[in-house]
């Protein structure tokens, strides 16, 4: 019970780390890719709730519904964000090197 509470704070550190680096990014390509991140690491959080409540709290039919539609809500949400990081994993690094560039 305590490796999935401590499994869901971690992700939410990382999810509030993600979105707090993604309001102070100015690179538009950067942002986009950090959100994709913040993304996987809410879709895991909520996936884990669910596996938890589903292990740990189900008593009633009710309450496996809700967690099977957390485990496939956090599922699709982190494989959506994971589609998104590798689409822009590329981008985001040509924009860092165009931007770290010294001018000339």
């Amino acid at each position: 019970m305590f490796v999935f509470v401590f499994l869901i704070i971690i992700l939410f550190v990382f999810y509030l780390f993600y979105k707090t680096k993604y309001f102070r990014s100015n690179r538009p390509v950067e942002k986009k890719w950090l959100s994709a991140k913040s993304n996987i690491t809410l879709g895991l959080l909520v996936g884990l709730f669910g596996v938890n409540h589903l292990i740990y709290i189900a008593e009633s039919a009710i309450n496996y519904i809700v967690a099977v539609i957390f485990i496939l809500y956090g599922g699709y949400f982190a494989w959506i964000g994971f589609k998104k990081y590798k689409h822009y994993l590329p981008f985001a690094i040509e924009e860092a090197e165009e931007l770290d560039k010294p001018l000339s």
